[in-house]
């Protein structure tokens, strides 16, 4: 019975800053007895977190690729097969969020995608809520909302930056938003692993009921077209578009059903999930790859594909044909002319990207003089914290043999030395999350820092 038992997943999910790797590294110190696989989702260019993580025997892994709704699922659904390779190491998996994605994705991949269903359940859903800051992170971000609704165990962190009566009723409302979920109070995350692991608390019906939707992916594509073509050789161009790129994915033997859709959309998921290959304008397409066709030059953009065997395709593209005016013409003698899309359809994403948030991520070379870091960081609190949500990362600080880890959530700021450079190469790391952030403005803050 050992041999199939399936492995249960805790989803750890909360706001940027609520104190998530605070509570990550407190069940990897502890004495469980489990061995866990540490699956960490990061937003931005630069994986900070998996270094803000204590040194542990448990294997932990980094997923950090595009946008952290549509992605997220097919990124995960890799992560997990990997991990199947060596199942006889762990016995328990923890999926660390970033703090700007809603868990439905998330939890999603574990009843959308059949070879995941058949080895893991999803134990719980674990909220952090950041008690000193959540009444305003409520009124601007829906994801917030969702990491709230979706929790079987919200833990109300930092409860000593707030009195007694704000806790009340922070916890009132909480209760109205998921009056299914236990609430335990806390600070710096220290709640005991029993009231996170282990819990049995996922339950699908509930969560149809808060979201009668949970069990409709979202998808990285907005449209797909099937093509019914012959053998030979057909141009597929577009025009001026919102980006100057495009993904696409070609799937061969496409059906034409609502089901055959939706099978053709699923393996295009973990194709998604794969770095892209760069097309550029005149090059072949090949087929059942992730491809970033480059449309920044000037005019309509050709690419072409080889048909050896009559087929029907489907492009799964980022964006609708319209968007882009996406045409396919055959190309062969006599028969010249546009090839009509035998079916298309179009993928309605169930969430909306806020393009005002963003990530800046510095990494630089070199000693930082304390002094002129304080009074940067002191100015740039006082101006912008408001709209900062979270920053993180290590510094080497000048004169000092261990690194200098900091975290930050909008004014609130904290850091201390940690372990020792030894043979590690100095180096500074930094990542700021938030609304409308100047990067150029930062990063000439810090390197006026740098000594």
């Amino acid at each position: 019975m050992n041999a199939t038992r399936k492995i249960p997943v805790t989803i750890l999910t909360g706001f940027l800053g609520s104190g998530k790797t605070t509570l990550l590294n407190r069940i990897l110190r502890e004495e469980h007895g489990k061995r866990i696989a540490v699956i960490e989702n990061e937003f931005g260019e630069v994986g900070i977190d998996q270094a803000l993580v204590i040194n542990a025997d448990e294997e932990i892994f980094e997923m950090s690729n595009g946008c952290i709704c549509c992605t997220v699922r097919g990124d995960l659904i890799r992560v997990l097969g990997n991990l199947m390779k060596r199942r006889d190491k762990f016995d328990y998996v923890l999926v660390e969020t970033t703090g700007l994605a809603d868990p439905g994705p998330v939890a999603q991949t574990f009843f959308m995608d059949d070879e995941i269903r058949a080895e893991f359940e999803l134990d719980g859903i674990v909220t952090l809520v950041d008690a000193a800051h959540i009444e305003q992170q409520l009124g601007r971000s829906d994801e917030s909302t969702e990491q709230v609704a979706f929790a079987d165990v919200l833990v109300l962190n930092k409860t000593d930056l707030v009195d007694d009566d704000a806790l009340d009723k922070i916890e009132v409302r909480l209760r109205d938003m998921n009056r299914m979920a236990r609430v335990i109070r806390s600070q710096m995350a220290d709640v005991s692993v029993e009231t996170v692991l282990n819990l049995a608390a996922f339950d699908l019906d509930q969560a149809l009921e808060r979201r009668p939707t949970f069990l409709e992916p979202e998808y990285p594509f907005e449209w797909t077209g099937v093509y019914s073509l012959d053998t030979g050789r057909y141009e597929l161009s577009l025009a001026e578009g919102p980006d100057p790129a495009m993904s696409l994915v070609i799937v061969p033997d496409q059906g034409t059903d609502d089901s055959a859709l939706r099978e053709g959309a699923e393996w295009c998921v973990r194709r998604y999930a794969e770095p892209a290959d760069d097309i550029r304008p005149g090059d072949e397409i090949p087929v059942g790859k992730h491809l970033n066709l480059l449309l920044d030059s000037p005019g309509r953009k050709s690419f072409f594909l080889e048909v050896d065997t009559q087929a029907s395709v489907g492009l799964y593209a980022q964006h609708t044909a319209e968007e882009f005016d996406l045409q396919l013409t055959n190309g062969a003698p006599h028969v010249n002319g546009a090839v009509p899309a035998e079916v298309e359809r179009t993928w309605v994403a169930q969430h909306e990207h806020d393009d005002e948030v963003g990530s800046i991520a510095i990494e630089a070379e070199g000693d930082v003089d304390p002094g002129r870091l304080n009074a940067w960081l002191g100015e740039l609190l006082r101006e912008r914290g408001v709209d900062i949500f979270r920053m993180k990362g290590f510094i080497s600080l000048a004169d000092e043999a261990r690194r200098f880890v900091f975290q930050g959530v909008h004014m609130l700021f904290d850091g201390q030395p940690d372990r020792p450079w030894g043979d590690t190469p100095r180096r500074n790391q930094l990542i700021f999350i938030g609304r409308n952030l100047d990067e150029r403005s930062i990063r000439l803050g810090f390197e006026a820092c740098l000594i």
